[in-house]
């Protein structure tokens, strides 16, 4: 199983934001301390918001902040919002499907249950329990492009 970026980005946003709690982080400073696109996290970002996941304030000193409590955001829930689809194969998806074994395949059947089971681990662990910890050891890693 391979996650997009957009699924990736959006843990990384959460744990990031629960490193370092109670403080705005802006788009900017979000993408400086991965390295990746400013854009990409944009969109990332109204995703977790349109969840209820992290608040977003505009303007020149806003920011996004968690919304709600790292111990009330479950990982297996994060991931159902960021990677909607999760098709495996192709037969999962019937508008694109062209496999011609597909109407006699148990293969589909099989890969759904090992997706349900793969979701149903993370649903077993919140964004505090990835936290731990580790907590400052996490903010410590951010230290070098973090804002004053």
């Amino acid at each position: 199983m391979h996650l997009t970026l957009h699924a990736d980005y959006s843990l990384r946003v959460l744990l990031y934001l629960a490193a370092r709690p109670g403080r705005l982080a802006s788009t900017q400073e979000l993408a400086d301390a991965y390295g990746i696109s400013k854009h990409h996290l944009v969109r990332v970002v109204q995703t977790l918001a349109g969840e209820g996941f992290v608040e977003v304030k505009a303007g020149r000193s806003g920011g996004v902040t968690l919304a709600m409590a790292t111990k009330d955001i479950r990982v297996g829930r994060v991931l159902r919002a960021a990677e909607p689809d999760f098709e495996l194969v192709e037969c999962f998806n019937r508008e694109h499907n062209t496999c011609p074994i597909a109407p006699a395949c148990g293969l589909k059947g099989v890969l759904a249950e090992a997706r349900e089971a793969f979701l149903a681990v993370l649903d077993r662990y919140t964004l505090a329990d990835l936290v731990g910890r580790s907590r400052k050891d996490l903010a410590d890693l951010f230290l070098p492009v973090m804002a004053p």
